[in-house]
């Protein structure tokens, strides 16, 4: 139509490459041909056409957020004539009159990040990877640390839930991993860590909370509570973080680790590759990070428990045994994540894992049995209906024994010779070799013999040191004495 306005038709079909005959078909119609097509109508009856404006829409009026697929049960359920391949046709339909005359949805703003800003923190159940440690299964959290500009990740597990000392722990670690603190630092609402616990109690960790983060210089932020996108910077690496373990574990071929620490190991390796992936902006926003303070602040609860008669103190639903000289003493108990350290003044005593409590409610122990031994052995009838007999022995073959000799041997004889059993594993230090032992003559139909086992792993008298003891002559003394009296007189 361009070329017509200044030539002729014949020319300007030529020039536009087209037919001398459609030339003279567009001048007649210049309508295009999408633009003569009539709309097509419906091939088969609309199954919504009764329904859709009589039941569909107020249903979707008096309840804006009920789903597509529970209004489609509804309908089926109401008018059974109907097929169940209208849900596609349903689904459509809904979607259309929400566009049009749904409410209003939330936005969500991207954010431009600047440099050594801001860091986030959260926690993640690791539940579902079914890891275990030495067979047992290990419920456990991640603590998950992330600066938002670089994308540098530090994570430490956790063996209990979400609480202050588990965020203060994991955060301290990862801000010295990184050699510096971001000017602001957000985490949830600790919802967890604030559950079942008084006002009181919820101002003075709100408190705690704030004094973290003013001994690193960084001003707290939170984000609002059930509101996860608030935190997305992090949120969405927990899948990234948990898929690559879960690829990493399938590597592996197993799931089961030696111990606590073989496991720890393996989710650093793991972040330190994500993290070398980003080495040129984790450099780049070090520059841009706060100083750290020359000393990581406290990050356990402090109390005071007193030892009582029965060998122990409970904490927190459980109970721990500590040795005997301590009844009656007062201890000042530092409270980690993982561990207990016990105190006598300002002495450092030993350290005790933690126990948790049931989450029924019930109480849990935490026994040495390397602290009652001694007494033990004076009554060993206690064992029999022993509180915490279950926890007492420190490997199965030890609890399998017992079960063995109460089924075959009086009551009084079964718990004799397994307390001996305790002392002899204790008194030699043969614990594992011992339990070793149990086992093979447990598995060959036999009771052990504690005489034999004395034997066994008692010291060879072949490798003892044979020491010969001379005794001086004590004329040799009277002789250095008179020898002193001369030379005073000289």
């Amino acid at each position: 139509m361009k070329y017509r306005q200044n030539n002729s038709i014949e020319v300007a079909a030529a020039k536009a490459s087209i037919s001398r005959a459609t030339a003279y078909r567009i001048k007649k119609d210049a309508n295009l041909p999408s633009q003569k097509q009539k709309a097509r109508g419906r091939r088969r009856p609309d199954p919504l056409e009764h329904i859709f404006d009589a039941e569909i829409v107020p249903l979707l009026k008096a309840a804006p957020g009920i789903r597509v697929v529970a209004i489609y049960e509804e309908m089926l359920r109401r008018h059974p004539e109907l097929s169940a391949g209208i849900r596609r046709t349903l689904e459509r339909r809904i979607r259309s009159w929400r566009a049009i005359h749904g409410e209003e949805q939330e936005v969500i703003f991207r954010q431009l990040h600047e440099p050594g800003r801001l860091g986030l923190s959260d926690f993640t159940d690791m539940g579902s990877l079914g890891v275990s440690i030495a067979g047992q299964p290990l419920d456990h959290l991640l603590y998950h640390f992330r600066l938002v500009w670089s994308g540098f990740e530090h994570t430490h597990v956790i063996l209990g839930g979400e609480s202050f000392v588990a965020l203060a722990e994991g955060l301290q670690n990862a801000l010295w991993s990184l050699g510096g603190a971001p000017l602001y630092h957000r985490s949830d609402s600790l919802s967890a860590a604030f559950r079942n616990l008084s006002a009181d109690a919820k101002e003075d960790l709100t408190h705690r909370y704030e004094e973290l983060c003013a001994h690193y210089r960084m001003t707290p932020t939170r984000n609002n509570k059930g509101v996860a996108h608030e935190n997305g910077s992090i949120e969405s690496s927990h899948g990234h973080l948990k898929d690559a373990v879960r690829d990493a574990l399938l590597m592996r071929g197993s799931r089961d680790f030696d111990d606590l620490g073989a496991y720890r190991a393996f989710i650093d390796e793991i972040v330190s590759r994500h993290n070398a992936n980003h080495g040129k902006r984790i450099d780049a926003e070090r520059s841009h990070l706060q100083e750290l303070p020359d000393q990581r602040t406290s990050d356990f609860e402090e109390m005071v428990v007193t030892v009582s008669r029965t060998g122990g103190f409970t904490l927190r639903k459980v109970f721990y045994t500590v040795p005997s000289r301590l009844i009656g003493h007062r201890l000042r108990i530092r409270l980690f994540d993982d561990r207990l350290e016990v105190f006598v003044g300002g002495t450092k005593l030993m350290t005790l894992p933690r126990g948790r409590g049931h989450a029924d409610g019930r109480h849990d122990q935490v026994v040495n049995y390397r602290h009652v031994i001694h007494s033990l052995r004076k009554k060993p009838m206690a064992l029999l209906n022993l509180v915490y007999r279950d926890k007492l022995f420190p490997r199965l073959e030890y609890r399998r024994a017992f079960d063995v000799l109460l089924e075959q041997l009086p009551d009084r004889q079964a718990c004799r010779i397994t307390v001996d059993l305790l002392a002899l594993a204790h008194d030699r230090g043969c614990e594992r070799e011992l339990a070793e032992e149990l086992a093979r003559t447990l598995d060959g139909g036999d009771l052990p013999d504690i005489a034999v086992l004395r034997t066994l792993f008692g010291p060879d008298p072949a490798r003892l040191p044979t020491v010969s003891v001379q005794l001086a002559s004590l004329n040799g003394y009277e002789a250095l004495i008179g020898a002193i009296h001369v030379g005073d007189v000289a």
